[in-house]
């Protein structure tokens, strides 16, 4: 038996669960799976002795944006960062400008994209048009999946959302339907835009410099009220249903009250698993976001949401700002854009819960690559199995890493406030895309490495 890379020594994250053993790469994908001590003919070789041997990471909620705003990065730093943190494939939200929601637009980002990318890539198109045409057109492009918000486009930014804010539950009906006959899965940001209304109003005498009137102004009521309502709509829909950053107890209700009525799943993201808006009052507008990180009881709902599967996704939700952007809004949360970047903490916030004991491995591994690959039809992503791709993580679950601004690879490490100086227990040590290494203690592939992913219908392995 002969292959291009055998990595051994490690202990292997196997559909079963974590086993000794080895990995023969051949042609970018993984041609076996070998016993502790087994060997072949190999030109690399890779000593994973005292780590374990992950399938990269799937970040299926991402925001890089670029071309449109290169100050806020481009799409060779950003998945450069990904690849620091482990991600091998990122889905692209279509919020820039002008939106991604036509086949003409598809193209171009993904042309786009594929010149410089050191991940692989998935882009998410929104749906401009409520016809059948329209939607089959856009699944005929190869994305991942269909995006909307339940909330109006924000005031001076209607370009960045056409196709993508449907606050009118009518509309909102008529997208899953649709969505529905294509078979693709359809994301929503789910915030009510009537509570959202009248909150706005309720805030207006409020402080804007606090973190509290963010919360008060975005509440959880406007976020289970609109999942409720989705959920509702689906029951007679019957869309795949992915519901966006999940961020309070009264959404996790609302998702266990509806568990087994129509085909959803939901995410979380790292900063509502980590922090709480006390933190956010520390860091200030550089850590606002939409929706707003919630409470202590919120954030232990999260983890609990986690642990019994309500919850099946953990991903990024990452936005990358300038500092001269943030810093224009200072002191104003209702005004300053709404993002944190995320790609460099995914899994360490992950491997940290193992180590503490929230989580075991292989739960940790299934929301963050296995999910993802079943969810959105990536049949060789997401698992170690004989013929997947080799897109391979190596960890060190002793090892302690520090995130500090310096050491961060996003061109948004400057506002990266809830992230400087936090600790994890596990650390990336190489990151393996199609049987190459990208990342290894710094940045290995070149741009352009990384391939535009598409849906497929059967599972490998």
């Amino acid at each position: 038996m002969s292959g291009d890379t055998l990595i051994s020594g490690g202990t292997l994250l196997l559909p079963d669960g974590p086993q000794p053993g080895a990995l023969l790469i051949r042609d970018g994908r993984i041609a076996a799976i070998l016993p502790p001590g087994g060997t072949a003919d190999a030109a690399n070789r890779i000593d994973a002795t005292g780590l374990m041997v992950l399938p990269g990471v799937i970040d299926i909620h991402c925001h890089i944006r670029s071309p449109a705003y290169p100050q806020r990065g481009t799409v060779a730093s950003e998945t450069a960062a990904c690849a620091k943190g482990g991600i091998t494939t990122v889905f692209e939200m279509p919020i820039t400008d002008p939106c991604c929601n036509s086949p003409d637009r598809v193209a171009l980002r993904r042309d786009h994209f594929g010149l410089t990318a050191h991940v692989d890539f998935g882009l998410y198109a929104a749906p401009v048009e409520l016809t059948e045409a329209a939607f089959d057109a856009l699944a005929a492009t190869g994305i991942v999946a269909l995006k909307i918000f339940t909330t109006p486009s924000p005031v001076g930014r209607e370009h960045e959302f056409a196709g993508l804010a449907w606050p009118d539950a009518a509309d909102q009906f008529r997208v899953l339907t649709l969505a529905a006959r294509t078979g693709l899965p359809v994301v929503v940001h789910a915030e009510h835009p009537e509570i959202l209304a009248r909150a706005a109003l309720d805030v207006a005498s409020l402080d804007p410099a606090a973190a509290s009137t963010h919360n008060a102004a975005r509440p959880p009521l406007a976020e289970a009220m609109a999942v409720a309502q989705l959920l509702t709509m689906n029951m007679t829909a019957g869309a795949k249903l992915h519901i966006a950053h999940v961020t309070s107890a009264q959404t996790v209700d609302m998702l266990r009250r509806f568990a087994g009525t129509s085909d959803f799943t939901a995410e979380t993201c790292p900063h509502y698993l980590s922090y709480t808006a006390d933190d956010v009052a520390r860091a200030g507008v550089c850590a606002k976001i939409n929706p707003p990180v919630r409470h202590a009881a919120d954030r232990d709902a999260l983890w609990a949401a986690l642990a019994d599967g309500t919850i099946g996704h953990v991903t990024t939700d990452h936005a990358a700002f300038s500092a001269a952007e943030k810093a224009a809004h200072e002191k104003n949360f209702l005004t300053a854009p709404p993002g944190h970047p995320g790609t460099e903490v995914l899994l360490f916030t992950m491997l940290n819960a193992v180590s503490k004991g929230r989580l075991t491995l292989s739960q940790a591994v299934r929301l963050l690559s296995t999910a993802a690959a079943d969810r959105f039809r990536l049949p060789n992503k997401g698992r170690l199995v004989v013929g997947a791709t080799a897109d391979i993580v190596l960890v060190d679950m002793a090892r302690n890493s520090h995130m500090t601004e310096d050491t961060m690879l996003t061109a948004a490490r400057h506002v990266a406030r809830l992230s400087h100086g936090a600790r994890f227990k596990g650390a990336v040590v190489q990151t393996i895309l199609a049987g190459q290494t990208v990342w290894q203690g710094h940045l290995i592939g070149k741009p352009g490495l990384g391939r535009f992913t598409t849906p497929a219908e059967e599972i490998a392995g």
